[in-house]
């Protein structure tokens, strides 16, 4: 079971859903505290719902204010960033592009785009934490090749 749960980590950082930063949380949990990566990413996905629903209104405002949306996809990235959401975190980057040209189209694919990679990283790392919580404690945090 230890490997299918290093095969299911692999897995997440070769189809490019996580980057390096996952690894470094995983670094910061410890005995003490076993399941600190589950409970950041965790608090990532409470926090960030409040700033999907605030650039979702927005989206729906006319004209759009490029400004805010830029702001809000700011913070965005930034939570996404902490956790290693990569593909999250390179929608993110588009959709920040498109708000510096004023273009309003792009910001609105780009987004739906996004919001399917934050969906399916939740829900893959919903199913890695429920199967690590059934293997049990692992060693160490180990980088993906």
């Amino acid at each position: 079971m230890d490997r299918q749960l290093a095969n299911m980590k692999q897995s997440l950082f070769n189809k490019g859903y996580l980057d390096e930063q996952f690894v470094q949380l995983e670094e910061l949990q410890d005995d003490a505290n076993p399941n600190f990566v589950e409970e950041v990413v965790t608090l990532y996905y409470r926090d960030s719902t409040r700033l999907v629903q605030n650039i979702e209104q927005a989206l729906e405002k006319t004209p759009l204010d490029f400004a805010r949306l830029d702001s809000y996809m700011h913070q965005f990235k930034s939570k996404s960033t902490s956790i290693g959401a990569k593909r999250v975190k390179i929608e993110c980057t588009k959709f920040r592009e498109h708000c510096k040209g004023a273009n309003g189209e792009g910001c609105k694919k780009t987004f739906q785009q996004l919001k399917k990679e934050y969906a399916t990283l939740k829900k893959k790392l919903e199913f890695y934490f429920q199967f690590a919580r059934q293997v049990g404690p692992v060693n160490k945090a180990s980088r993906p090749n």
